[in-house]
């Protein structure tokens, strides 16, 4: 029965291969998607298109997400519209991309991408010597645009209006069976796109899916390919990949299948000292944890932490060579950013504030006079600061810096007067007496010169 329910879904008969150019319809008990989970907006504009004429379904992400039982982060939409007739369609519509022309929907700051059926054009498409496609604004069916689709489970097509799903290459037995699957011959598919090999990684790290043997088998010879690749779109896959809330299963993955080198360069090596895995490890838990709750994540902090051991090692070898540890540390910091700003495209705001969060270390060290609340005014103070509770809770350096830093920073200006006078020491530790006040000095009569 299980084997007879999946050569349905499949659409197999009789052993033969389907025909992927129509698609196998699931009503709504078949799927059991919620309606409730679909966001209004992309409703809103299915419709609007619809009863313009024209197709108009939720795809992607979005109805993968769905079939899982979980509501999407965002809605993609795709139309047999062209990006010029949907514009004129909405009041906040906006044309973008060269590589693709696609319509970004506006609703408030809720942002609705609007793409139009793609055909069958990859093969006279312009590419590069390595098979990248470079251009590609042809449109075509709804059939040749669930081909040119990354993965199976990224290319069902979801009607909110009839709540039908069209699913043309078994995506949704392929999520009941937690695989990931490629649509197409694999080698080729990553030679037009070699992002499409990190985001494998990305989704069977995301969705605990197994990535299926063919599609997975070309990876490690084809990841040299992704140097090709424009530095700014290997960021923003970075970047998805880091912030999915399941990073540091995408860096493992990344590792095993060969595709972190150029990436993060010495990723390796800092995951194989054990302060070094300990740390990365901390960072990333703490990401994925605000991430599943729905809280921000600073790009600067997150990659800060990565590059942090690196840093650590160039500002070693400065001071070694007789560099001032500020000066060693500037240094260090110009290296790492240096060979990452080439391969990763890290923008000039998170640069600045990885800059900020690393030079604020050596600061915390000094916990006397004035130093710490001129430290506290520091806008990056917060990132610094729970930068430092990460080395004290890695053992990188004595949690006592932590704790202090802790009191002083919740304390009220008694506390904090307090721990300065204390001369930095433990919290907990024997406080120092405060010295007796002096006496003040017996005015001079008019006639004193002062000692002048």
């Amino acid at each position: 029965m299980i084997k007879k329910f999946i050569r349905k879904i499949l659409g197999v008969k009789n052993g033969a291969p389907r025909d992927t150019s129509v698609a196998v319809v699931l009503g709504p008990q078949e799927h059991g998607i919620d309606p409730k989970l679909v966001s209004s907006n992309a409703i809103r504009v299915t419709s609007s298109l619809q009863e313009a004429g024209f197709e108009a379904f939720v795809v992607g992400g979005a109805v993968r997400d769905l079939l899982l039982g979980v509501k999407p982060k965002d809605f993609d939409i795709a139309t047999n519209a062209t990006p010029e007739q949907v514009k004129r369609l909405f009041r906040r519509a906006f044309i973008i991309g060269k590589r693709f022309q696609i319509v970004h929907v506006m609703f408030g700051q809720d942002l609705l991408e609007v793409t139009t059926f793609r055909g069958a054009g990859a093969d006279s498409a312009p590419k590069d010597e390595h098979g990248r496609v470079l251009r590609d604004n042809t449109f075509g069916l709804q059939h040749e645009d669930a081909l040119r689709r990354d993965f199976t489970i990224n290319a069902m097509y979801y009607n909110p209006a009839t709540q039908e799903v069209l699913d043309y290459h078994g995506g949704s037995a392929d999520i009941r069976a937690k695989t990931l699957r490629i649509i197409g011959q694999p080698e080729a598919r990553y030679r037009e796109d070699p992002v499409r090999m990190l985001r494998v990684v990305r989704f069977a790290a995301r969705l605990n899916f197994e990535i299926e043997p063919h599609t997975a088998a070309p990876i490690a010879v084809m990841a040299p390919l992704i140097n090709n690749v424009p530095a700014p779109r290997v960021f923003d896959e970075m970047l998805k990949l880091l912030m999915s809330g399941h990073a540091l299963a995408c860096l493992l993955r990344l590792r095993k299948e060969g595709l972190h080198h150029g990436l993060l360069p010495l990723l390796d090596v800092v995951l194989e000292q054990p302060l070094g895995v300990k740390f990365v490890t901390l960072a990333l838990d703490s990401t994925d944890a605000r991430v599943v709750a729905g809280k921000t994540v600073s790009p600067g902090f997150l990659f800060a932490s990565l590059l942090w051991h690196q840093v650590l090692e160039k500002w070693t070898a400065y001071r070694a060579a007789g560099e001032f540890p500020i000066p060693a540390l500037h240094l260090a910091a110009d290296d790492v950013l240096d060979s990452q700003t080439e391969k990763l495209a890290l923008q000039r705001k998170i640069g600045s504030d990885m800059r900020d969060i690393w030079a604020m270390q050596p600061r915390f060290e000094r916990r006397i006079g004035k130093s710490p609340h001129k430290l506290l005014e520091h806008p990056r103070f917060r990132a610094g600061y729970d930068f430092l509770l990460l080395r004290c809770a890695s053992g990188e350096i004595d949690a006592e810096i932590g704790e202090w830093w802790t009191e002083f920073y919740e304390g009220d200006e008694l506390n904090r007067e307090e721990l300065l006078v204390n001369g930095g020491a433990a919290p907990g530790a024997e406080k120092k007496k405060r010295p007796p006040r002096r006496a003040p000095r017996a005015k001079l009569s008019s006639g004193s010169t002062g000692g002048e």
